[in-house]
């Protein structure tokens, strides 16, 4: 068996195979990477040097001025840090609250679970629009406010969805068991639920995560007058929409001094967005591998049933 077993490892056959399979994922890693590290080269050269183009891998003209540029705003790191608290709050509230609501619909005694499925789910092809949202925040009394970036999406319909069906597939005989014990609802949820439940948790925890990093739209219909609650996003937003107005013909009219602080350096809207898409998701690069392993598990079996 030894011997059959190291002839078929060393076949030609799988050789070849192991050669193009290895290829093929070369060639998808760098063309998954490429865009990442194209933009990453063209944030660290010279603005007015990424104006002719031809940079690919590596910095032709290395500096920092863009990033100089962008950080020297005073708001920068205010912002950041609201970014971070919505991001952290929002994303905490938005899986417990939807594992919650989640939970409850997927018991099959429950009643009402139909009617309220469907009610949520209508809510993803039918809205309100724009100005009865605004009246709504208003009448909530939410504008000006941080809780403007909770309240409103603190279930989403989406990732109902994805942990009640990750639910429905545990077995039932674990829920029955707890229930034996004396376990009611609420112990049933916080000592057999989610810990059962934290693959698809964690996925849902990366999809709100990464929809509270990026959000910036309603922080321009709710808070644009309350700087103290602006966010990152935000503010990148608007100084890259500084950089598009002040440019001109060609070049932006703010001035930012070299690293040997006698040079200066024009600072363009291509290396404003490129040193932009770094800083904004550079964050949720480095938070993604240590939820990878839950991500894939949590999509493949929360999407089994629908």
């Amino acid at each position: 068996m030894r011997k059959t077993s190291s002839r078929i490892k060393t076949s030609t056959g799988d050789r070849i195979f192991d050669y193009c399979n290895y290829t093929f994922m070369i060639l998808l890693i760098i063309v998954t990477l490429y865009p990442f590290i194209n933009i990453l080269a063209v944030s660290l050269n010279n603005a007015q040097d990424s104006i002719k183009g031809g940079i690919y891998l590596f910095p032709r003209v290395w500096t920092l001025d863009n990033y100089r540029y962008i950080f020297r705003e005073s708001t920068i790191f205010h912002a950041t840090l609201i970014s971070v608290l919505r991001t952290v709050i929002g994303t905490v509230t938005t899986v417990f609250c939807s594992a919650m609501v989640a939970y409850t619909l997927s018991r099959q005694d429950y009643v009402l679970r139909k009617f309220i499925t469907i009610a949520f789910v209508l809510t993803m092809y039918f809205n309100g629009g724009l100005i009865p949202n605004y009246l709504l925040i208003r009448d909530l009394h939410l504008l000006g406010s941080f809780w403007v970036y909770i309240w409103p999406g603190l279930i989403g319909v989406f990732n109902l969805i994805i942990i009640r069906s990750f639910i429905e597939n545990l077995p039932e005989s674990i829920l029955e068991s707890g229930r034996i014990d004396g376990a009611g609802d609420f112990r049933s949820f916080f000592n057999i639920v989610l810990p059962l439940t934290l693959p698809v948790l964690a996925t849902v925890a990366l999809f709100s995560g990464v929809f509270q990093w990026n959000s910036w739209f309603d922080v321009f219909l709710y808070n644009s007058s309350h700087i103290n609650l602006s966010t990152l996003q935000y503010e990148l937003q608007k100084i890259l929409q500084n950089s598009n107005t002040t440019s001109g013909t060609s070049s932006l009219d703010g001035m930012i001094s070299g690293a040997s602080g006698a040079q200066q350096n024009t600072v363009t809207p291509l290396s404003i967005r490129a040193t932009m898409t770094i800083v904004a998701s550079l964050p949720i690069i480095m938070v993604y591998p240590f939820l990878q392993k839950y991500f894939v598990k949590g999509m493949m079996v929360g999407g089994v049933k629908g």
